[in-house]
């Protein structure tokens, strides 16, 4: 069939289908009240409504159409929680319904058909998995034994930053950051820093990058029955090809653990995984498909997550000195200025978690989450919630609801002094980690791993801004994916604390 026959035949069902779906929808709901959103175009509903910063743009509807928010992305119900009782409501009160996920084209080609823990629906399957990754994976014991590994890669930034402090040059941050944060999440997941030969000319983080942003990139794919097939975009053909490289990168790192017989080495978590792959009636029961999903999963838990959070704690802490003065003094008191932090010091850095959680609140990393869907049809607060919805929590608009925090634009660790709030998604009004089923089973290692570094830097190092930019200067702009970085790399000239 020739092209533009093809492309009339799939607009010409898309058609049909949105007359369809529009007659069965009101015939279903007419005597039922959805919650208040925008009037949507014919067929792309409220899509076009989102710019470079669907957070953002989100968190502006929300301020005119309230809390919980409807929208409808091409053919697919949307709601929208954006402050911490609407949040409360889906992923507590009524958790169960909202633990499931959508399917989607990313989830489809590149996270092995929604295996990975991430993406899978809810059911035994997910059950299973997280249960694997929370005992076997990450558990406070197992996140222990590479505090080792972590002291080694962070010791070999800090030489590097003093090199650069003798030599009085900038210090890309963004990048050393972000090479820290692959190298630890590498090791512990495979037992070896990335490698580069396994991939493209483009690199290891190069490649990973394209991925967190094409699962962020809304796909028309995915709201529209039949566009799909178009792939209008290029996204389809751009995550196959990412697919692939994955997979083979992965497919090399499992026969290299299969073909090991090293016993002494700390088991990472492939090795962990292999040990569960075999037959039907093992506990977890996982197939290599399995195994690689769960990487892939993994990778963007630790990685590009953590690497944000340092990213932006840094970033505020330089531009306000004020705090910087302060959690100096804190870590001068309690660590001194004759050794480096360790981890065994954290649990007594009081400003340090302050920072941590004020940085958290006003750039969630993941600040939609990743979506939920109604497992069936629920009435919230008066309002008819679909089965098959999906849920959007935007944990970046709750951060800064101004009803919850006073100055709520404002940096202010000492906001949280005598506050009982944390970050477990127990409190509502803070969940960068999300909260219910769903919730992020990594939280205490990228907790770990983020007060960490953030420590050290700052315990470490005086941070100045080149070319005598003042810290109220400093850039604080966003750039978009499934994570939110600065879209700016962070550059900053140390001068050496300790006394060495």
């Amino acid at each position: 069939m020739p092209i533009l026959a093809w492309t009339s035949t799939i607009f010409v069902l898309v058609i049909l289908a949105y007359l369809l779906r529009e007659w069965t929808w009101r015939r279903m709901n007419k005597t039922k009240k959805l919650p208040p959103g925008p009037r949507g175009l014919p067929i792309f509903g409220n899509l076009h409504m989102f710019g470079e910063f669907p957070h953002q743009d989100l968190h502006r509807l929300a301020q005119k159409y309230g809390p919980i928010m409807h929208l409808r992305l091409g053919f697919v119900p949307t709601i929208v929680a954006s402050s911490p009782q609407a949040a409360e409501l889906f992923l507590k009160a009524h958790d169960q319904v909202f633990a499931s996920r959508p399917p989607s084209e990313f989830a489809k080609h590149v996270s092995y058909g929604q295996k990975s823990l991430s993406f899978s629906s809810y059911g035994p399957y997910w059950r299973n998995i997280r249960k694997m990754c929370t005992l076997e994976l990450l558990s406070n014991l197992k996140i222990n034994s590479f505090r080792s590994m972590r002291k080694e890669e962070l010791g070999l930034l800090v030489k590097f930053i003093e090199k650069a402090a003798s030599d009085c040059i900038v210090v890309d941050l963004s990048t050393k950051i972000s090479s820290l944060s692959a190298d630890m999440s590498c090791r512990m997941l495979f037992g070896k820093k990335y490698m580069d030969k396994y991939f493209d000319e483009r690199g290891f983080k190069a490649v990973f990058q394209e991925g967190m942003y094409l699962v962020a990139t809304p796909n028309l794919g995915d709201y529209l029955p039949y566009i799909g097939l178009l792939d209008l975009q290029g996204l389809t053909r751009r995550m196959k090809a990412v697919s692939k490289i994955f997979d083979d990168f992965f497919e090399k790192i499992i026969d290299d653990h299969v073909r090991s017989n090293d016993e002494n080495k700390i088991k990472d978590f492939v090795d962990v995984m292999l040990n569960f792959m075999g037959p039907e009636d093992s506990e977890y029961h996982i197939e290599r498909s399995n195994i690689k999903a769960i990487i892939l999963d993994m990778l963007a838990g630790s990685m590009d997550t953590t690497a944000t959070a340092i990213e932006w704690a840094i970033s505020e802490v330089i531009k306000h000195p004020r705090v910087m003065t302060k959690l100096q003094k804190e870590l001068e008191d309690v660590v001194g200025l004759e050794r480096m932090v360790d981890e065994l010091d954290l649990d007594k850095l009081e400003y340090l978690d302050m920072v941590v959680k004020e940085t958290m609140r006003l750039h969630p990393v993941a600040p939609l989450l990743l979506p939920h869907e109604a497992t069936e049809d629920i009435t919230i607060q008066g309002f008819h919630i679909p089965k098959k919805s999906r849920l959007l929590v935007n944990v970046w608009a709750i951060g800064r609801d101004p009803s919850v925090w006073i100055d709520a634009e404002k940096f202010f660790p000492e906001r949280f002094v005598g506050s009982s709030i944390d970050l477990q998604g127990r409190d509502f009004q803070l969940l960068p980690f999300g909260s219910g089923r769903r919730g992020c089973p990594g939280l205490q290692l990228g907790l770990t791993g983020v007060r960490l570094v953030v420590a050290q830097l700052v315990h470490c190092f005086d941070w100045e801004l080149p070319n005598n930019m003042l810290p109220t200067e400093l850039d604080m702009t966003e750039e978009f994916g499934l994570t939110v970085p600065r879209a700016k790399h962070l550059l900053a000239i140390p001068r050496h604390r300790l006394h060495k």
